[in-house]
């Protein structure tokens, strides 16, 4: 894990994943073009690692993961990694990714997929592991695994039906068939329409910095209603919310929001991001 200014020249002894602070905002870089930023299990780790700190620092609101270059955001699983593993082998690896994933998918800050190029396999199980993604004109994704006589194994399965419905994703990982950024933004794999890829991670950076001028909170209360009230029923996710909302009510940082809209003013909260 190497620490690195977003403009710090490459010099050829960088490590495999970079990170760079921008204000409110971690910038974190899978920095493998020479292999189309393929994820081994240490590449893994860092990620999760990095997410973990992020989540725990009261100066930071979100994290931005991209890939180096521009061919790749990330193309899947280190094959190398797997090829030789026994049964009882291969299945820590898969757990180990799993539970990589899931911690990232259980921040309690935003995570956002700035996607510059393909994202294949465990590439695009990342994206799905993520809050929400940003994709490039150029961003290809899709879930091949079946076309090497493998199975995505990084929660692909699980996660792609739950947003974007059963027969669409099985379509999918059966014919290992890709999609482009327009077609993931129909999908809504990504929120907002594809930009150009020179302006990609400006875009994810500032859609960053506009959730660190929420409240933090607030923000938490959010993401910990919507991810645990998706796989619960619906009274019980509605008494989650509610929950989380009257926290929110009596807490100071809607004192401090709710009085700042009255009197016209920019809300100043904890360590405001301003």
């Amino acid at each position: 894990m190497t620490t690195a200014e977003p403009d710090t020249a490459k010099d050829g002894r960088e490590g495999d994943v970079l990170v760079a602070r921008d204000k409110f905002v971690t910038l974190v870089t899978i920095n493998r073009p020479h292999a189309h930023n393929a994820l081994n299990a240490e590449v893994i780790e860092d990620l999760r690692q990095i997410v973990t700190a992020s989540a725990a620092d009261d100066t930071c609101r979100a994290v931005v993961i991209t890939g180096a270059g521009h061919k790749a955001f990330c193309a899947g699983a280190d094959l190398r990694e797997i090829a030789d593993l026994t049964p009882d082998e291969a299945e820590a690896y898969m757990r180990a990714g799993q539970a990589a994933f899931r911690e990232i998918e259980q921040a309690d800050i935003p995570v956002i997929a700035a996607v510059n190029g393909l994202a294949l396999g465990g590439g695009f199980e990342l994206i799905l592991a993520s809050t929400f993604a940003i994709v490039s004109s150029r961003a290809s994704m899709g879930l091949p695994e079946a076309s090497l006589g493998l199975i995505p194994g990084y929660g692909g399965t699980q996660r792609l039906p739950r947003l974007i419905g059963r027969q669409a994703a099985t379509h999918l990982m059966l014919t290992g068939d890709r999609l482009s950024a327009d077609r993931a933004y129909q999908l809504g794999l990504s929120p907002v329409p594809p930009v150009a890829p020179e302006d990609l991670v400006a875009v994810a950076i500032d859609t960053a910095r506009s959730i660190a001028q929420q409240g933090p909170r607030a923000v938490q209360a959010i993401l910990r209603s919507v991810r645990e009230g998706q796989d619960v029923a619906l009274e019980a996710a509605l008494a989650l919310e509610s929950g989380l909302a009257a926290l929110a009510i009596v807490g100071d940082e809607s004192s401090e929001g709710v009085d700042a809209f009255l009197t016209r003013r920019p809300p100043k909260f904890k360590e405001d991001a301003t």
